[in-house]
């Protein structure tokens, strides 16, 4: 390793490391004042791929339910604190959870670019770079965990660069401890463990032959894992109505208070299957997926930015090959995981990529200025001032350059869906009926407003057994029976509006609109309907 004792001090606690702190506190200030005016307002719904499980977690996190795949204790507790605030409904208040996760993670984000680099200008202008971002922005307003996770690993980046300076065993150790809780809320976390190896063999690596060391280590890894004990708990309690159904049948079926039941949850389940889900001849193209979402049209950083975080990488591997090895092995990681895995909403698993190239891009802006201070140097102070100055301005507002079209592109501001769907079914809906839907605001509805417990809620895109149309006809015979749809059109996951009304139809059945905005209709049969038992169930339906 390869680093100047001036960038050390620049960086620490020595006369100017006051500036790396307010630059941190300035740039979480403003990434939160930005979330705040974006913030969702209220519920949320589901609306594939960008609200797949918002609607969901709100309604997990106030009730302190357990969330599908992969449980996220943490999260759930955590984001539970923020219903108790006084201000706004119970989903506004999870999705500020939300916002304050990632203005966190970006302020710490700076913390750790100026330790990283030695300039706090150099660490505002990554961090700014990563948290205006619209995947990232994007999951700052709303109820969803990777604000959450880009926090506790920027956390765990920022405690291992204050021990490299000032080298107290106990920097180490609570590294220890946040790499076990950020392994309680999202797998991808457990790569910062061979990460902080790396890093430590790199920069003192007798440390990992200290055995005392390495056991309290251990010690505190495994306290961080004590969020996992809320799953099984919380599961052993009756905290949902008699016969609720509520999440994956095969956690309904087995769920965390098993043994067989807590590995499925935390391991992922039948999402383990769709890892590893391309071969080398299909890489290339995911790779050039990468790319164009990174730096395509709207992508996230655009080509100036991620060339700047390609020079601050291969400086960093002339000035300090420990930090480099570290950022290289969990890019490369995170990147490999991210491409390998089948799902559709991709782009929030290059999240974490995106935070390592934004250190980079600290790197990178921080070798600039470095650069320009020798420049100076041969001209009279005031002037080598005023252009560094300048220099460091520019490289703060670079990443601003895109500020108002990634506004307007996130603004959730203004988006009542949710609160609408639930006001149309709470003043349309029969008492006694039965619902069909999917991941809907209706669960909150109920188990939160308490609105609405007369109905009967069926999530038929999840039970296992006869398809939708199955259950609503068998429904029929209990009382009025309404289907509230995810979507209009047909997808691979479910049938739209008009392809049900196709599938209904040819079994004697209508679907009358209620309310055609929020997509809730009402099964009615026709005289001569095929009767529950004559029924032959079909896929999608």
């Amino acid at each position: 390793m390869v680093i100047s004792p001036a960038m050390e001090k620049r960086a620490g606690g020595g006369p100017r490391g006051w500036a790396g702190g307010l630059a941190a506190a300035l740039c979480g200030g403003f990434a939160l004042l930005l979330y705040l005016r974006t913030l969702a307002p209220t519920v949320l719904y589901y609306d594939l791929p960008h609200l797949r499980d918002s609607a969901t977690l709100q309604a997990k996190a106030a009730v302190l339910g357990i969330p599908d795949y992969t449980g996220y204790p943490t999260y759930v507790m955590l984001a539970h604190l923020f219903t108790y605030l006084p201000f706004g409904d119970v989903a506004y208040r999870v999705n500020l959870a939300s916002a304050v996760f990632g203005a966190a993670a970006v302020g710490l984000l700076c913390l750790a670019g100026t330790k990283l680099c030695g300039r706090a200008a150099a660490g505002a202008a990554g961090a700014l770079a990563f948290g205006v971002t619209p995947v990232f922005w994007s999951q700052a307003v709303v109820a969803e965990v990777y604000t959450l996770n880009a926090l506790f690993v920027a956390l765990v980046l920022c405690v291992l660069l204050a021990w490299r300076e000032r080298r107290r065993d106990g920097y180490l150790l609570a590294a220890a401890f946040l790499m076990g809780l950020s392994l309680t809320h999202h797998l991808t976390s457990g790569l910062l463990l061979p990460a902080a190896a790396l890093f430590v063999l790199l920069v003192e690596g007798r440390k990992l032959l200290e055995w005392r060391l390495l056991a309290k280590g251990a010690g505190l890894f495994v306290l961080g894992l004590t969020p996992y004990l809320y799953l099984p708990i919380r599961a052993s309690m009756r905290y949902l109505p008699e016969g609720y159904l509520w999440g994956q049948p095969l956690i309904q079926e087995h769920p965390p208070n098993t043994l067989y039941g807590f590995y499925n949850l935390v391991s992922g389940g039948q999402w383990k299957e769709r890892m590893w889900a391309f071969g080398p001849a299909e890489l290339p193209g995911r790779v050039q997926m990468y790319l164009e979402h990174m730096m395509g049209y709207g992508g996230q950083f655009g080509v100036w930015l991620v060339a700047v975080a390609a020079g601050g990488f291969l400086y960093l591997v002339y000035r300090d090959l420990a930090a480099a090895a570290t950022l290289g092995f969990l890019y490369a990681g995170w990147l490999l995981h991210a491409l390998e895995y089948n799902i559709e909403d991709i782009e929030y698993y290059f999240i974490p990529t995106y935070l390592v190239l934004a250190l980079c891009m600290a790197a990178g802006f921080g070798g600039l200025l470095d650069a320009a201070r020798g420049l100076g140097a041969r001209l009279p102070a005031v002037f080598a001032g005023a252009a560094t100055a300048l220099l460091a301005a520019l490289c703060i507002l670079l990443p601003l350059a895109r500020l108002e079209a990634t506004y307007g592109r996130v603004d959730m501001s203004g988006d009542y869906r949710g609160r609408e769907i639930i006001e149309s079914v709470a003043r349309n809906v029969e008492r006694g009926a039965t619902v069909l839907h999917h991941r809907s605001p209706l669960d909150y509805m109920v188990l939160v407003e308490r609105r609405r417990t007369d109905l009967r809620l069926l999530p038929y895109l999840e039970l296992p057994g006869p398809p939708g149309y199955v259950r609503a006809v068998r429904a029929l015979q209990r009382g009025p029976v309404y289907i509230l749809f995810p979507g209009r059109e047909t997808t691979p996951y479910y049938l739209g509006v008009r392809g049900s009304e196709r599938l209904y139809g040819s079994r004697g059945y209508d679907l009358v609109p209620v309310d055609r905005e929020v997509l809730l209709y009402r099964v009615v049969p026709r005289p001569g309907a095929l009767p529950p038992g004559e029924l032959r169930p079909e896929k999608r339906a």
